[in-house]
């Protein structure tokens, strides 16, 4: 499990790995809060997401664009989340905190998950994911 930020001209790209696919939804999870509030993130909050989509891709995207909605709406940063998905469907329980202007300062501001360079690959090692956050 990790993930990294690659060279972009002027977003911020990531590429994750993971062995299974609920871990790489959970890696991109955190790789989003990263970039938004940095690394000083807690649980303590709960909120259910259930998500349904054609593909792998567009599930990631509605997803993280969900995180999004809500972290910008109720004001709250997550720090990881339980992710189950069969099939085409998705259920996280989201752990997270109330947002702290002087904790969660750090980052940038997130407009949106961009559907250009999505891709979700897998071998023999398990998942790999690269996805651009429009900043």
């Amino acid at each position: 499990m990790s993930f990294e930020e690659l060279p972009h001209t002027a977003d911020v790209k990531i590429r994750a790995h993971a062995p299974t696919l609920e871990t790489l939804f959970s890696e991109a999870l955190r790789a989003l809060m990263q970039v938004m509030y940095g690394d000083d993130r807690e649980g303590g909050i709960l909120r259910e997401v259930d998500i349904e989509a054609p593909d792998d891709e567009e599930l990631l995207a509605d997803f993280l664009s969900e995180i999004l909605f809500i972290s910008e709406v109720d004001g709250l940063v997550f720090a990881g989340a339980d992710i189950r998905i069969h099939g085409t469907t998705l259920h996280a329980v989201l752990d997270g905190e109330l947002f702290d202007r002087v904790r969660h300062a750090g980052g940038s501001e997130v407009k949106g998950i961009s559907y250009s360079g999505l891709s979700i690959t897998r071998d023999t090692n398990g998942y790999m994911l690269d996805i651009i956050f429009d900043v």
